[in-house]
């Protein structure tokens, strides 16, 4: 089941993250990627520390997890054209942390938020965006798709500095809610599995299919992203492309 701690923003706090176990979510059984191969992935850092991933949707947006919430005051730093996350091209500030208004921490119901950048990325080889659905439609079962992150690559290891990648499998949304039960969304949430899936520090990157990115990478099941017997759950980006969008062309 999920735990999930209460954010409180106390400032005795204000060093640390307050992030559930189970959604301190590296790539399991995965491969390093190709470098520069996926030009979108950013590494979300606090004092030059990875905690999270994100992908560029625009030049200045970066889509990542809602359930990463800042203490006051606190600054998260963009490392953007990353394969070893320690030496990215640019590092860029967080101007704006818009989190989804629907966003219940206990539920990770509409874990989605965008960063909005202090300045605008140049593309590049190694920096790019990618593109999101244009309208919501369910994913199919046993389509193939991809994750990948700087997270641990098993419940014990450290995190990967290099970036990982590995292949999933979309299960049927019906399945996934037999698994989750009342945690699970069909609506709101897709969820895939397989050999390999995600851990502690992937968290906020992107489920991509042919090339588009679907999910945010959400929850999995507690202390146990090596052999887990429920599949991962990311949040479902086309449910919510009426939100993203009026942000994103808010600043047009």
């Amino acid at each position: 089941s999920i735990m999930i701690i209460s954010v409180l923003l106390v400032v005795t706090m204000l060093p640390y993250l307050i992030i559930p176990a189970s959604v301190q979510v590296g790539i399991v059984n995965g491969t390093e990627a190709k470098p520069h191969s996926r030009p979108y992935m950013v590494s979300i850092q606090r004092n030059k520390k990875h905690i999270c991933g994100g992908f560029l949707v625009s030049e200045q947006f970066v889509m990542t997890a809602a359930h990463f919430t800042i203490s006051l005051g606190e600054k998260l730093a963009v490392v953007v054209g990353a394969h070893d996350y320690t030496h990215g091209s640019g590092c860029m500030g967080v101007k704006f942390y818009h989190i989804h208004p629907g966003y219940e921490p206990k539920s990770l119901l509409n874990d989605i938020m965008l960063l909005q950048l202090c300045g605008k990325v140049k593309k590049s080889k190694t920096v790019n965006w990618i593109s999101i659905p244009k309208k919501d439609k369910d994913i199919k079962a046993k389509v193939k798709c991809s994750v990948a992150g700087w997270g641990k690559k098993n419940n014990s290891d450290t995190a990967s500095a290099k970036l990982m990648e590995v292949d999933v499998t979309i299960i049927d949304k019906k399945k996934c809610q037999k698994y989750w039960e009342k945690d699970y969304s069909t609506s709101r949430m897709v969820c895939a599995g397989g050999r390999g899936g995600f851990c502690q520090g992937d968290s906020g990157g992107p489920l991509v299919c042919n090339n588009v990115a679907v999910g945010v990478i959400s929850f999995n099941e507690k202390n146990n992203c090596d052999s887990p017997n429920r599949p991962n759950v990311y949040t479902k980006i086309s449910k919510f492309l009426k939100w993203i969008n009026a942000i994103l062309e808010g600043v047009k």
